[in-house]
């Protein structure tokens, strides 16, 4: 029998604003490619998470140390995925081919906003090779 220890890469972003994808910041747009096109953008207070046609940015600020963490995941290194809704939050959790994992929160949601989670899943999963 075998063990695989699945090491995650980061704990979890918990979502809490989306932003409007044309009022992103410079340092964010500078990671874009030309032809990439933005399908949502989230942030908490002080992380943010770009998702767009291919893959998946991630700004991960640690205010203790003034460090950023950036992770950008190709949509076709995940292997599965799974999402789940409770009352006012939505969770998006992803099993990349290295093993590692990662959950994307999003909290304060109401129906509607859920429905853009699970529109943002499907897009996300779409691409997954």
């Amino acid at each position: 029998m075998a063990y695989i220890k699945y090491k995650e890469l980061t704990k979890y972003f918990n979502f809490n604003k989306e932003i409007n994808k044309n009022e992103l910041p410079s340092y964010v747009t500078d990671y874009l490619y030309d032809n990439e096109l933005v399908f949502k953008a989230y942030k908490t207070h002080r992380d943010k998470g770009i998702f767009t046609n291919s893959r998946m940015i991630l700004f991960d600020v640690n205010p203790l140390n003034g460090s950023k963490k950036i992770h950008v995941i190709p949509y076709k290194s995940i292997s599965s995925g799974a999402i789940l809704f409770k009352r006012l939050s939505g969770s998006i959790y992803f099993s990349f081919d290295s093993g590692y994992q990662i959950k994307l929160n999003f909290v304060g949601l109401n129906n509607l906003e859920k429905t853009e989670i699970r529109k943002l899943f499907y897009e996300i999963m779409k691409n997954v090779k």
